[in-house]
This record gives structure tokens, sequence and C-alpha cells, in this order.
């Protein structure tokens, strides 16, 4: 990565790259000037860091509460279903393919339907995360409940339990973790149904930003626009992967399966 940057920022020193792809230290100091405090001391530092200059933290917020909004939601949702068809055979069969066919469908093209439902505010963005993260959660549950071994719900019966009791001791547990691996992809597709919905209508978010630059040709805002997300979308998969690690701590890890 450090040779990646090294050479970018060579390459850049030519204006006609430079206009193209941009220059790290520009990136760099177009980040630096959203975030610290000292505006005058970037700009002294970075010439063009303060171009563009914007309250980061409320376009970040605005993007952050519709990612968080979308993945929750859909992550509910699709739990909720999945759970229901892969324990009702008979509405599993009824609506399968019309639940393949909306996934079929490129939901982005939903895009200009929400905004006519719900506006230009933060529900159409969350509305069109909520359908590209519901669809990934939703089958993985799906077929993680359909792959519980019937040898281990034969002996949950034979030893007295119940469909509430098989829901929670051994449905739930087998869907876990298809569940969290299916969370995994979920957070950047949140990301990606929030951005490209205040790509097509909005007035706030980190998305405007992007689009804003976009249209005065600004690359370095661009890519320090790309840079914060991902760092957002990084510290959110973390957050996750703790939560999985402390809810999975029955699983067996890799080496301790190998040992065992």
């Amino acid at each position: 990565m450090l040779l990646v940057l090294l050479g970018w920022q060579a390459a850049s020193r030519d204006q006609q790259i430079a206009f193209f792809l941009g220059q790290p230290v520009q990136v760099l100091g177009r980040i630096w000037s959203w975030f610290m405090p000292f505006g005058l001391a970037a700009s002294a530092l970075f010439p063009d860091g303060l171009a563009g200059h914007a309250d980061i933290y409320s376009h970040l917020g605005v993007t952050l509460l519709e990612t968080l909004l979308a993945f929750g939601i859909g992550t509910v949702l699709g739990m909720i279903c999945g759970l229901w068809l892969a324990l009702a055979p008979l509405a599993s069969s009824i609506l399968e393919p019309y639940i393949t066919a909306a996934n079929s469908m490129p939901r982005v093209i939903l895009a200009p339907i929400f905004a006519l439902w719900f506006g230009l505010g933060i529900w159409s963005k969350v509305a069109l995360a909520v359908t590209l993260v519901f669809f990934i959660v939703f089958f993985n549950v799906y077929r993680g409940v359909q792959e519980v071994s019937p040898v281990v719900l034969a002996n949950a019966r034979m030893l007295g339990a119940n469909q509430r009791q098989l829901l929670r001791t051994v449905y739930l547990p087998s869907a876990t973790a298809w569940v969290f691996s299916s969370l995994h992809t979920s957070v950047g597709l949140a990301f990606v149904g929030a951005v490209v919905g205040e790509y097509l209508g909005s007035a706030r978010g980190v998305g405007y930003l992007i689009l804003q630059a976009e249209g005065t040709f600004d690359v370095n805002t661009v890519f320090a626009g790309i840079v914060v997300l991902t760092a957002c979308a990084l510290l959110l998969d973390g957050a996750v992967t703790k939560l999985e690690r402390r809810l999975m701590k029955w699983q067996p890890r890799q080496g301790e399966s190998e040992k065992l």
C-alpha cells in the first residue's frame, strides 16, 4: 500500500494525471481539514486542503444514520422472514418464486420510486438500503435453518423438545453463523444504498459531498469521501465481528476444531 501511494504521488506531479487521479497529499489535506479543528494550520500545511470544506460531521452523521437504520431494519426483517419461510413449507413454496424474482431485480432502479413515496429525506435512502440488506440476510437465514441436521432435530424431539424449544436451541443457533456471514456483506451494501440514494436526491450526506465534488471536477474531495466511507464501513464491520465473537463462543475456532 505504501508503494502504491508513493507511486501515485510521484505520478500525480504531472498535472494531467493529477486532474484525473488526484494527489494523495491533497486527499490527506482534505480529510485533515474536515476533521481537525485547526483549519488555519491545515491550510498552511496543505494549501488546497480547505477547498470544498464542509461540516463533515453533519454530513457523515446523516449517512451513518441512514446506514445504521437500513442495516438494523433490513437485518430484522430478513431474519424474521427467513425463519418464517424456512419453518413454513407451504408458504415457502408459494412465495419463493416471487422472492427470487424480487432479488433478481436491480433494486437501485427503485430509488426514484422511494423518493416519490418518502420524499428526499433520510427515509427514501433507508428504504433503498433496506432492499439491499434484506435479501442477503433473508437467504442466509433461510438456508441456515434448512441446513439443520435431521439427526439433531430427531434427537431433540425424542428428548421432548416442543416447537418453541427447537426454535431456541436448534434452529436459531444453526442460523446464527449464516446470519453473521451475511452481516459482513450487508455492512457494505447498507452504505451503498445510503450513498446511491444521496446521489439521486439529497442536500446532506457524504454521498452529496462526493456528488458536488464530481460536479466541480474536484477529484481529491471525491477520494477523500471514499476514504471516509471506507473507514466507517470497516469500523462497523469490526463491531459486527466483536458481536459475532461474543455470541458465538460456543462454536470452536478453526485451530481448536483441528485439535479435536
